[in-house]
This record gives structure tokens, sequence and C-alpha cells, in this order.
């Protein structure tokens, strides 16, 4: 008889999802989805409350990438108050998100993705997570730890706090850089490049010595989108967005306020998850990835040095057209956490980083708002509605997970009929499939707000067990 294989919760990821794997009669893989059953609502109960308070309410979304939510927010009140921000605060509101990406790629490949790594595929669970790594390698544990902290420091002497900051309003930011922040900032940054270049070494080996892994995880086309700077350089906090096809040629570049013109969100049944694809093409057909992945393979080029080097290798991975293995999303993360290191050290040597011109008067409600840029797992959308008082009537929020949604459960089902033999199952099989979810990153706290049905099923049961009633809602 056919069975199903549940893993649940999904491992070493941000909040929480499971994976139903089903099997045929001969134990083979048939099927695999991906679920995601956390339901948040925030667009919803943001409605009546006062515009300039959403960079507040919105990035208690997620505890883990506060910061994105925090300035896609404020970029969006930015528009609503008429007004923009000066240009000393547009490089602190820079500064603060370098910070998010440099704790967030930090923590996620040397902690959570890591140990499959370090420690391998197979190794015994009990030992294979952040502790395992400690005890194999304590010298770079170690040094990851401390890069995670630089992230986070940056976030709190800008912000207050390392996470929920309180430091943007609308037309610029609450306080400007200290010199003694900046000198610190300064002293720390030689030593985080050189941990993320050990992480990138390291990574890079492990995939010459696991080719023909890398080729056959995961490895699909699809169309890519992220945001670029005018010259086509990777851009994480504001640009263009791009979007290109399986062969890298541009499909779309356009104004991020206008992403209705070219985005819509399909609904599974099987998740909450929310999976937005190219309108012009529908849905499946217009599926995309984002996030290192999906940023890499847009963009031309990368405008600093060391993240160039790397950058002109990744272009040569797949003979210049985008690179497709699942698994290389964690070499596209330790480049753009190169790139954001070098980008701070850019900032701190801006003489305008220290004005005290921080912030610009506003001017007269326009009614609407959108804020945009690249969250550490792909891009984020917020798109705010008010009335003339500033009340808000409406807003729409496209998280970075769910760029991803309908790729993460399509490299899980390809792993799973890789990987899994129902007649022979063992655990390092499923840790692999989970693998498919973690090269993602997702961070599924802030990616699940759809409204309507909410399938619920309840059991009462006795104390020995024995079900007494049944309540079910489809």
């Amino acid at each position: 008889m056919a069975e199903k294989i549940t893993i649940s919760p999904v491992t070493r990821i941000e909040g929480h999802a499971k994976i139903t794997i089903h099997l045929n009669d001969e134990g083979q893989v048939e099927n695999s989805f991906f679920h995601v059953e956390q339901f948040r609502g925030f667009e919803k109960f943001s409605e009546g409350r006062m515009f300039y308070e959403m960079p507040q309410i919105t990035p208690r979304t997620c505890g883990i990438c506060p910061v994105s939510h925090h300035l896609a927010s404020i970029k969006a009140c930015d528009v609503i108050a008429g007004t923009t921000p000066t240009s000393t605060a547009h490089k602190l509101r820079d500064l603060m998100h370098k910070g998010q990406m440099i704790q967030s790629h930090g923590m996620h490949f040397f902690e959570l993705a890591g140990p499959d790594f370090v420690l391998g595929w197979d190794a015994d669970p009990k030992i294979r997570h952040v502790g395992g790594i400690i005890e194999a390698n304590p010298d770079l544990a170690i040094k990851a730890v401390k890069l995670r902290a630089f992230g986070q420091e940056i976030i709190k002497r800008l912000g207050e706090r390392r996470v929920h900051p309180i430091f943007g309003v609308p037309g610029g930011v609450t306080k400007p850089l200290m010199p003694d922040d900046r000198e610190w900032i300064l002293s720390q940054l030689d030593d985080h490049i050189a941990t993320a270049q050990v992480g990138i070494e390291f990574f890079k080996d492990w995939v010459m010595g696991h080719a023909d892994m890398v080729s056959e995880f995961a490895a699909f086309p699809s169309a890519y989108m992220g945001l670029v700077q005018d010259d086509g350089a990777l851009e994480l906090y504001d640009g263009t967005l791009r979007m290109v096809d399986k062969e890298g040629m541009l499909l779309e570049e356009f104004d991020p306020a206008n992403y209705l013109d070219y985005l819509a969100e399909h609904v599974n049944n099987y998740t909450y998850l929310k999976a937005p694809y190219y309108k012009k093409w529908g849905y499946p057909e217009g599926v995309y990835r984002v996030g290192p992945l999906g940023r890499l393979n847009t963009a031309s080029h990368i405008s600093t040095p060391i993240a160039q080097g790397e950058m002109k290798i990744w272009k040569s991975l797949n003979g210049g057209k985008p690179v497709e293995g699942t698994l290389y999303f964690h070499y596209a993360r330790l480049i753009e956490l190169i790139y954001s290191l070098e980008h701070v050290k850019e900032l701190m040597d801006d003489p305008d980083i220290l004005s005290r011109d921080v912030a610009n008067p506003q001017g007269q409600i326009t009614g609407e708002g959108v804020g945009v840029l690249e969250a550490p797992r792909g891009t984020l959308f917020h798109h705010y509605w008010t009335n003339d008082q500033g009340v808000m009537t409406k807003a729409n929020m496209i998280v970075a997970t769910a760029g991803n949604a309908w790729a993460m459960n399509y490299a899980v089902n390809l792993v799973a009929k890789r990987y899994v033999d129902g007649n022979n199952l063992q655990e390092g099989m499923l840790n692999r499939v989970e693998g498919a979810i973690r090269a993602h990153d997702p961070c599924l706290s802030c990616s699940t707000h759809a409204m309507g049905q909410m399938p619920i099923h309840i059991e009462l049961l006795s104390p020995d067990g024995e079900v007494l009633d049944t309540l079910q809602r489809d």
C-alpha cells in the first residue's frame, strides 16, 4: 500500500514548515510537497493604523529579518509623506541594510547550512548542528559567530537594538553616525572579510569534491529576478528590477514601484505561501527565482573588487548562462557577504557618512507608496494605501521567501525522487531533502499572509487516546 513520509519540522531554517513525500506501491517517490502552515495576517490588521507606524509594526512579522521589513516600509512611507531622504540618510539606511545582510548570510552558511558540508549529509543528527561545527572546527566556529555579531552590532549602533531597530523616519533617519562608531566598524572589517573568504574557499573545495552531487541536486532552469544598478551591477538596497529568462536574456527592466504591472501571485492548496510569477507568461510558466542565486544570475557584475573576482568565476560556471544548481545558492550567498562587507568599507570611507543632515521635512500625503529592496532571501515589496489623513486603508506585502515558493517545492520533489528510497529509508536521505529547502534559506515567519480559507482539523481524544470527536474545516 502506498505510504507517506512526513518531515516535520524542517530543521535549520527560519520558521516552521513540513515536507510530505508520497510513495507509490513499489516504495518509490511519486510526489513531494513543501508545506508552509503559518498564518500572519499583517496586511489585514495594519488597516486603520497611521502609515508612519508601519516601519515599527511590520518588522514584528519576523525576528530574523526585521531590518529588511523596517527599511522597505520606511521607503514606502517616504513616498506617502511626499519626501525623500537626505543623501546621508540614504547611506545610513544602506549601512544598516548591509549589517542585516552580513548577519543573516553569515549565520545561514556557517551555522545552519554549514553542518551538512563540514560534518556530512549522513552525520548523526545529534551532532549535525552548530555544536558539531564547534567540535569539528572551533576556530572557524568562533570567527563565524563574531561575523554575525558584527552585522548585528552595526544594526544596534544605528538603531539602538539588534532586533526591531528604531531608525528610519519619513525623509530620513533618527540620528547620525557617531565618529567612534565609524572607527569601530572600520577596525573590524578586514578580519570579517577574511572569514568570508575562508567560507568561500571551503565551499568551492567542497563543490570540487562533490561535483556529481552538485550537478544533479535540484538543478533546473527558470527565470530570475533582482535589483540592479544603472550599469547592471548587483544592487541590494535601491535600484531597478531586472528579470532574465533561463538563457540569461533580458525579459523586463522596470521601476519597482510598478511591480503590479509585471507580477502576480498564485495560491496553491498545499501551502499558505503564495507563489509570485511573471504576468506575461502566467503560472507556472512565469515562475522565477530570487535571492542570492537569482540576483547573481540577473546582475552583470559586482562593483567591489573581491566580490567581482568571485563573480567572474560565477559567470563561468554554466558557460555564461544562469547557474541552475540549487546548492549554488550557498556560493552566491557568500559572494554577497563579501560584497556587503566591502560596501560597508566604501560607506565608511565616504566623508558624507558623518554628516548631521539626516532628515528632510515631510510634504503632502500622497495616499500611496511602494518600498522595495533585496532582503537576504530575495526581493521584498511593501505597498501601502492611505486616506488623505494618512490612515492605512490597504497593504500588500510580497515577502522575499515567496519569490522562491514554487522553486522550493520543485526542488524538494527533485531531490526526494533522486535520493529517497522508501524500501531502504535512511535519515540522511531525508536530510538531503531538507537541504533543498535550506539552500534557499527561507524565512517562513514572514512569508505567510494569505487571506480566505484556513483548513483546520481538530481531534478530541480520551485519556487512553480514543478519538471522541472531530472538527474539520476544508
